[in-house]
């Protein structure tokens, strides 16, 4: 189930050691009832500039199934596409098995496999 996008964190551009922090540990934080059991996929964004891939944007942002999103001030540089050394206010969605019992695995299945056969023909 993907989420609606969810904006947790605002970067504060006039201090180097800001960013934005769009991690599950801060969603967690401010909505303890985010139920996701395990991130499958994620999409991040900038809020300002949603349909510009976040690769384009010149700015150095980590996005991961692990952690979420993760900008620092420290890692930005004047120049690119954003002329300023701050971090831009990035949004994430997240693709994730909901932290539900109808949702969780409630059996294990195992399988065996047969090892191959193998046959052998003459041509004579």
């Amino acid at each position: 189930i993907w989420t609606d996008w969810i904006d947790v964190s605002y970067p504060n551009s006039s201090d180097k050691n800001s960013g934005d922090y769009e991690t599950f540990e801060n969603i967690l934080m401010k909505n303890p009832l985010w139920v996701c059991a395990k991130a499958e996929n994620i999409s991040c964004r900038a809020e300002k500039f949603p349909d510009i891939p976040i690769a384009d944007l010149g700015q150095k942002v980590e996005c991961n199934v692990n952690t979420g999103l993760i900008c620092n001030n420290s890692d930005q540089h004047i120049g690119g596409t954003i002329p300023m050394p701050s971090c831009l206010n990035y949004e994430i969605s997240v693709c994730c098995i909901p932290n539900i019992p109808e949702c969780l695995p409630t059996t294990t299945v195992s399988t065996t496999t047969a090892p191959p056969s193998s046959t052998t023909s003459t041509v004579s």
